[in-house]
């Protein structure tokens, strides 16, 4: 946490200086801020236009501030996941113990280079794509070809969500070659490093078992990806500001893009302000869902989100015990994924009532805007820069929270977890 708070302050510091103005003038403190804390926790919200605002240094620093926070954010989650890992398999000699390890017996510096090459080869291959696109179809020339692919490989990868363009990704809507690798790039980062390590793992040795969580993790991901491309595009075919003056296949291609940079990148190919109450709603559920554990993703994460199904479900056929994939939950893990999801939702409606005081906004706005920051999506209905200044500093608040809190809080509680040497008398509660 300290580590991330000194990034954003020294980020605010340089962007606050006339440099990092296309003006050359002085940027005021809350906007540099907001743009700091956005750039490092990889969010993507903003009060002033990125290409329209900073100048190429200013745009400079924001590109280093998200590969600085995702870089911190994959790499401290994974030593965290090693941490837990190796606490939980130190205390249990079975065999789903030693299954769990998945990381957890590599050393932390196999970890950080492991973390670092996966980012930079991912990102240089998005870019490669990107540049050749945006030089053959789009006439750029080589130099701002190979700005702008990187510049948006990296934002992506991240999860940023940071584009130089004012429209974010509108003109390449219909546009497989720049929308697609946007997308993998979303999807690869936002699965997470212990999975993609644990996929590596599977490919060399092809009759692995995958463990539980990156079970969950993909296949959660496959199908919040699925359902939200098949609702977005019914709940907005024939919308005339968005979907609806597209072709059959670009409709196709935007749904798919909207369903997979809610989880949680930022980018927008069709105007969010023009959007229907329900596709807001929808946005609403899998941007507070969000990505992969200790990945560059936001939210409470899949497999949170899969452990209280996979509660409620055992609990409607009144199974004893929760089981997944032929393993059980620990009642230790189940209580985890509540506390992780209960305090976020504590958060995002205590924010959303204090925006709704300060701010004239309808509440599926308010809401939306809530949600994007808390799960460090970036996408906005166009309210952010009409944002009072209190209001601001709520956001911030909520995506420095949103971005370590979710990891720092679920590491804490998987590490402070101890077996009690007596215990007291069992009593039932009324529920419902």
């Amino acid at each position: 946490m300290l580590g991330f708070a000194s990034t954003i302050l020294l980020g605010t510091l340089v962007l606050m200086t006339p440099f990092a103005s296309q003006s050359r003038e002085a940027t005021d403190p809350l906007t540099a801020l907001f743009t700091a804390t956005s750039a490092t926790c990889v969010t993507g919200l903003v009060t002033v236009d990125t290409g329209g605002h900073w100048s190429t240094f200013g745009e400079l620093v924001i590109l280093g501030l998200i590969q600085v926070g995702g870089l911190g954010i994959m790499s401290v989650a994974t030593l965290l996941v090693m941490l837990v890992g190796r606490r939980l398999t130190a205390s249990a000699e079975v065999l789903t113990g030693a299954e769990a390890r998945s990381i957890a017996d590599r050393t932390p510096g196999q970890v950080l280079l492991g973390v670092v090459r996966f980012t930079l080869a991912v990102e240089l291959v998005m870019a490669l794509v990107l540049i050749v696109r945006l030089r053959v179809a789009y006439h750029s020339d080589w130099g701002s070809a190979v700005y702008s692919g990187v510049f948006h490989a990296i934002s992506a990868f991240n999860n940023a969500g940071f584009g130089l363009l004012p429209d974010s990704a509108v003109q390449w809507a219909e546009d497989p070659w720049m929308s697609v690798p946007l997308m993998l790039s979303v999807m690869i980062g936002g699965l997470g490093f212990p999975v993609w390590w644990e996929l590596l793992r599977h490919w060399r040795r092809p009759y692995a078992r995958w463990t539980v969580h990156a079970t969950i993790t993909i296949w959660g991901s496959v199908v919040l990806w699925v359902a939200g491309t098949v609702l977005f595009a019914a709940f907005e075919w024939d919308n005339k500001s968005t979907l609806g003056p597209m072709g059959t296949g670009g409709k196709i291609l935007a749904a798919t893009f909207q369903s997979v940079v809610a989880r949680t990148a930022g980018f927008n190919s069709v105007d969010i302000g023009a959007l229907r109450q329900e596709s807001l709603l929808l946005l609403d559920g899998l941007m507070f869902i969000g990505g992969g554990s200790a990945g560059t993703a936001g939210g409470v994460k899949v497999a949170t989100f899969a452990i209280l199904g996979f509660v409620i479900w055992a609990e409607l056929r009144g199974e004893p015990t929760v089981r997944v994939l032929n393993r059980r939950l620990s009642p230790a893990n189940m209580r985890q994924a509540l506390t992780v999801a209960l305090l976020a939702t504590g958060m995002v409606v205590a924010a959303t009532g204090a925006l709704m005081v300060l701010t004239p906004f309808r509440l599926d706005v308010v809401l939306f805007e809530v949600i994007s920051a808390f799960a460090t999506v970036g996408m906005s209905t166009g309210i952010t820069a009409d944002i009072p200044a209190a209001g601001q500093v709520i956001l911030v608040v909520m995506m420095f929270l949103g971005r370590i809190g979710p990891i720092t809080l679920g590491a804490a509680l998987a590490l402070r977890n101890r077996p009690r040497r007596y215990e007291v008398p069992e009593e039932r509660v009324l529920v419902g």
